[in-house]
């Protein structure tokens, strides 16, 4: 992958830290995270967590509560006096006073380590929609309403609507926001899980199947040949990526 290939997708990937002392558990973490498109850090001690934490840019940290030297308790707490970054913590304590006070710290969920990976990754995406959530609310100013323009394809988000040349497209709710998502994000990679994150309301699962259904459709809807795309690029092992009009000649 080219160096600017791989700005792309670092500036698209969800960014996660692990910091855990278990390092054999936080490595199978990490193994199941990243092909679903995380990309993820790992530390194993509280001190270089917590400046990592401070200074990583990440989407969210998974953070162990039991560990020697610094614990997980002490990392949110000094975490908390600079940062609002999502933590979800786990522990081998599963009391419900353990539980009460991680989240009165300033925890966004707690897992005991008897968790699935299933269970797990529903927490986790549960906490970054929130986290997304927040963030949208705070950032509905001009830049959100504006109109997204993509060569020939534009799409107006007060509206809700697209066209292709002037011509509206008639598009499902889900198929929509997928279309903006990439639009607002042209020439970067989009991974799966981003756009699941982005569009998913509820039900993550029935729509982590079937992402690949609807960008078929949508390619159909804006006449687009998925082996030789003017809009949606597949990119194998990746996900998805929004053209930008000069990358190719237009029609």
């Amino acid at each position: 992958m080219s160096g600017t290939g791989a700005q792309e997708m670092e500036l698209s990937a969800t960014r996660l830290l692990i910091v855990d002392d278990d390092e054999k558990l936080a490595r199978l973490l990490r193994d199941y995270l990243e092909p679903l498109g995380y990309q993820v850090d790992l530390v194993h001690n509280g001190v270089a967590g917590l400046k990592q934490a401070r200074e990583g840019n990440y989407s969210a940290v998974i953070l162990d509560v039991m560990m020697p030297g610094m614990n997980g308790m002490e990392v949110l707490r000094e975490l908390r006096r600079t940062s609002q970054v999502p933590v979800l913590m786990l522990t081998a304590l599963g009391d419900e006073p353990d539980r009460i006070a991680g989240l009165e710290v300033g925890a966004d969920d707690y897992l005991p380590k008897t968790f699935s990976t299933r269970e797990l990754l529903a927490r986790l995406r549960a906490v970054l929609r929130r986290s997304m959530i927040t963030a949208k609310a705070h950032t509905k100013g001009e830049e959100a309403r504006a109109t997204v323009v993509v060569g020939p394809l534009s799409i107006d988000p007060e509206a809700r609507e697209a066209a292709l040349d002037g011509k509206p497209l008639v598009l499902t709710p889900i198929e929509y926001d997928m279309l903006l998502a990439l639009a607002r994000g042209v020439g970067r990679v989009k991974t799966r899980e981003a756009l699941l994150l982005e569009v998913a309301e509820r039900d993550f699962e029935a729509f982590d199947r079937s992402i690949d259904v609807h960008i078929s459709s949508l390619r159909k809807k804006l006449g687009d040949d998925p082996k030789s795309p003017k809009f949606i690029e597949t990119v194998r092992g990746a996900g998805y990526r929004m053209r930008k009009p000069g990358s190719e000649p237009w029609e």
